[in-house]
């Protein structure tokens, strides 16, 4: 017995001396922070462990030649043998995106590290991005994050709005690689100027409320930053096809030298699609180009080019009144009154055409262990426009299904000879816009991180217009302005609207139209951060102060010597700060506030379109508070946010549109409100979470329950489509009105299956409720329809020898075809006769539907 024990004993022995333990830290390569609960698993057995807070393991792998998978939801597997090994060193986690490669993120961009850092914050992979398709609208990738609603995507190709937490997009700030791309004039967001970043974006991180970012910007809904592919590290490309709904077609290839022996590399991607349009007219077409060139100089210098832009035109469908749809006897959701037929041949009078090239030059400098610095130099150049009509309304005529009638307008202006013309022209809006970005961040102690920079941005802008089709007649008449001694021109060229023509062929100023305006703009910020983090504090406080400066020119409606106004200086400035407690590796809480004192936009500092300034223009106030707890362990994460921002002081313009009456006037050619001294209150909850029942089934979902209402008195201005001020109220009453645009209670379900290798399955379902009309017109308020979406989706990679791989992917989007309203811009009561009325919603009311069921097949050979 004592020999057996003695031989159990020397076995036992013999085993522990064999076993072996293997330590190492797992990174997320899109950021290079920690990834917190990544699964560590000797394969073939039970025995594993997760990472701590600093993404750090240590494992018993037991007899040497073992290997270990390390996973971690949204990231593809690793798989490492350690024989012979006992530190594994860092460990970077790719996203599990196929045919994408390791996101290389510069030092300006804020990236927030989640689960550690005070914010409300969601992340959307490159799988996700990569899974939507291309004939889906960029922000619709967003949809699954709470409090976002995305609103306008039938108005065509890029026309889509983005709502944070009821906020437009007008006061969310978005990033292009740690860039800012809102308008300088106005804070707006064009999507059809973006119409290739999914194809290019690696990583979106949605910042809800204050949000965590250092720049010296003002966001009042939060912050959004796309995170573009650099110049990848390995070599290879990928050429993709994918079909979609009503004639969509699109091409993309790409190819990565990978990074070279010499330190240089080059990422180059190309695409072209086209389609006719969910909704009737609204034809689309355009490229996208990405050309990235990185070059390591050294271990210190790391120097990366960017060049990219995506030129396009579509054709738009705006909102019309609901009656409008029921214009051949029958509803008909697509039906759009923007275009008609010219000899027999198609021709829209709303056409929206951009280019935008935008470039960059990004520097990451590694001064030592504890200190960097990084800089990015970037320009746009900005040309195009929208079109419409203009002129005699009385040579205007349509159709009896409401469409434009071009042979009866050209046929009119041939015959008055000159003397009544109704014609097509293009707004043009151009502009130039140069910056730079840097950032100094240093270590002070093993806790303490202290961050230092400055935002510059130069801006030239013009606006004006020009003809795009005289439509038969021999010239369009301009009457007289002070620029040209009163005296009216007879104006004869004509401007196609197409977006690599805009780039370099736009009108003189004696062949402009209507209105000329410049302005300049410049804006100085700087910003510092200070955080402290341990293992279980993450503590930040921020600052930034800037000052923005504003000249404008007047072309058209002052003589030369007058042209210029007087320069308008506005200093704005913000503080915020969070702290983040962890109770334990799984859970956490955190609060955060702050103060922001932003600068009115430059068109609302100058009065009725005009060089005089407005002197009741102040900054806009904006208080924030926000509170979470975060959970998170291996399987299951989870995330409830609750917040409160106060705005006052702000101020809003709103569109008219063609035929819509305001205050008993009817505006054929549409307009403009601007809405002065608005205040408003946004509060809400917010939930999301994940939990991975299997390794190959997942299950998520969000909820957001807001309450956004405005109140006080407002100042209302309402103008012409030339900018010609028509009326103005003093004491708008608001109090109590629900904020529209944005459904304030939202909801989803989603589900993704693994069925087995290479298979992927996902189901969504979404709830949208309690949807108010926009203000505008009127200080009422409509609720609209409550509506749920399902989305489908299919994949299957098929691996190729030599690590090729060909993916094929379908989607279905709103599968079961729900009609419904995403949008309304009037306050019109139900009527009593139910027959006016449509889902209970009076038919005179101008809303924008929806889309109904919509897809995309997508077929990618990555090499």
């Amino acid at each position: 017995m004592k020999n057996v024990l003695l031989l159990f004993s020397m076995i036992c022995m013999a085993f522990v001396m064999n076993a072996q333990t293997v330590t190492g830290k797992v990174i997320d390569g899109t950021n290079d922070e920690p990834l917190l609960g990544a699964t560590v698993l000797v394969r073939g057995t039970s025995i594993g462990t997760v990472t701590d807070f600093e993404g750090a393991f240590e494992l018993k792998v037991g007899e040497t030649g073992k290997t270990i998978e390390i996973t971690y939801t949204g990231f593809e597997a690793k798989i490492i043998n350690v024989t012979g090994k006992t530190d594994l060193g860092t460990i970077t986690m790719a996203t599990s995106a196929l045919g994408l490669d390791e996101v290389v993120v510069t030092g300006t961009m804020d990236i927030v590290r989640d689960r550690r850092t005070p914010v409300a914050v969601s992340t959307i992979t490159a799988a996700e991005i990569q899974a939507v398709g291309g004939n889906v609208e960029f922000p619709d990738i967003m949809k699954s994050t709470p409090s976002i609603y995305v609103a306008n995507q039938a108005g065509g190709y890029g026309d889509s709005q983005v709502f944070t937490r009821g906020f437009s997009q007008v006061n969310t700030a978005f990033l292009l690689n740690g860039q800012p791309i809102n308008g300088m004039e106005d804070g707006r967001m064009y999507w059809s100027n973006w119409s290739g970043m999914a194809d290019v974006a690696t990583a979106i991180q949605v910042q809800r409320g204050l949000g965590s970012s250092k720049l010296a910007i003002s966001s009042v809904g939060g912050t959004t930053n796309i995170i573009m592919k650099s110049t990848q590290q390995e070599q290879g490309g990928t050429v993709a096809y994918t079909l979609g709904n009503d004639g969509y077609n699109k091409v993309t290839a790409s190819y990565n030298t990978g990074m070279m022996e010499n330190g240089l590399g080059l990422t180059v991607l190309l695409t072209h699609w086209q389609g006719n349009g969910w909704a009737e007219g609204t034809q689309g077409q355009g490229q996208n180009y990405f050309i990235s060139a990185g070059y390591k100089l050294n271990e210190k210098h790391d120097f990366n080019f960017l060049l990219t832009g995506a030129p396009q035109w579509h054709d738009q469908n705006f909102d019309k009144r609901i009656s409008d749809h029921f214009r051949s006897g029958e509803f008909n959701i697509r039906y759009n009154n923007n275009w008609g037929t010219l000899d027999g041949e198609y021709l829209t009078s709303r056409r929206n055409y951009y280019h935008k090239p935008v470039a960059n030059l990004n520097w990451d400098y590694k001064i030592s262990n504890n200190s960097a610095f990084n800089t990015v130099l970037y320009a746009s150049w900005g040309r195009g426009g929208g079109s419409g009509g203009i002129g005699n309304r009385d040579n205007r005529f349509f159709t009896d299904q409401g469409q434009w009638d071009f042979d009866r307008i050209v046929a009119a202006n041939q015959a008055a000879n000159g003397d009544a013309e109704y014609i097509l022209r293009n707004s043009v809006n151009n502009h130039a816009w140069y910056g730079v970005v840097s950032r100094f961040d240093t270590k002070l102690t093993e806790s303490i991180d202290f961050s230092i920079g400055a935002d510059l941005r130069h801006y030239q802008g013009s606006h004006f217009r020009q003809v795009r089709d005289l439509l038969g007649a021999p010239s369009y008449t301009q009457r007289g302005t002070a620029r040209f001694d009163g005296q009216p021109r007879e104006v004869t060229q004509e401007f196609r609207a197409d977006p690599w023509v805009a780039l370099t062929n736009f009108a003189d100023l004696d062949q402009r139209i209507a209105y000329n305006n410049d302005e300049t703009i410049q804006y100085g910020g700087v910003f510092t951060q200070l955080e402290y983090s341990n293992e279980l504090i993450s503590a930040y406080v921020q600052g930034a102060v800037s000052n923005q400066t504003h000249v404008r020119f007047e072309l058209f409606n002052e003589p030369e010597a007058n042209m210029e106004s007087e320069k308008v200086a506005n200093l704005g400035y913000n503080i915020k700060g969070g702290l983040s407690f962890s109770f334990d590796e799984n859970n956490t809480v955190f609060v955060n506030t702050g103060f922001y004192s932003r600068q009115p936009f430059h068109d609302n500092i100058y009065l009725n379109f005009s060089n005089t300034v407005n002197p009741v223009t102040v900054n806009e106030d904006v208080i924030g508070l926000e509170a979470g707890y975060k959970f998170a362990n291996r399987k299951f994460a989870a995330n409830v946010n609750l917040y409160r921002t106060a705005w006052n002081n702000r101020t809003t313009t709103n569109t008219i549109r063609d035929g819509e009456v305001v205050n008993g006037r009817e505006f054929v050619n549409g307009g403009f409100i601007n809405l002065t001294n608005v205040n408003q209150l946004h509060q809400g909850i917010e939930l999301d979470f994940g939990y991975d029942i299997t390794r190959n089934f997942k299950f998520k979902g969000f909820a957001s329950i807001g309450d956004w209402v405005y109140s006080d008195d407002a100042e209302r201005d309402i103008y012409d489509d030339e900018r010609n001020l028509i009326s103005n109220e003093k004491a708008l009453s608001l109090d109590g009105l629900r904020v529209g645009g944005a459904a304030q209670t939202s909801g989803g379900l989603g589900i993704t299956w693994k069925a087995f290798e290479g298979f992927r399955f996902n189901a969504d379902v979404y709830h949208f409720s309690r949807l108010y009309s926009n203000l505008g017109a009127s200080e009422d308020e409509l609720e609209l329809p409550a509506f749920n979406l399902i989305d489908l989706g299919i994949g299957y990679n098929f691996r190729l020898a030599n690590d090729q791989l060909l993916s094929l992917r379908a989607n279905l989007y709103n599968a079961l075809g729900e009609e419904y309203i995403s949008r309304s811009n009037t306050a019109i009561p139900a009527s009593s006769n139910d027959a006016e009325n449509w889902n209970g919603i009076n038919q005179d009311n101008r809303v924008k539907f929806g889309t109904t069921q919509t897809w995309n097949v997508t077929a990618r050979y990555s090499f």
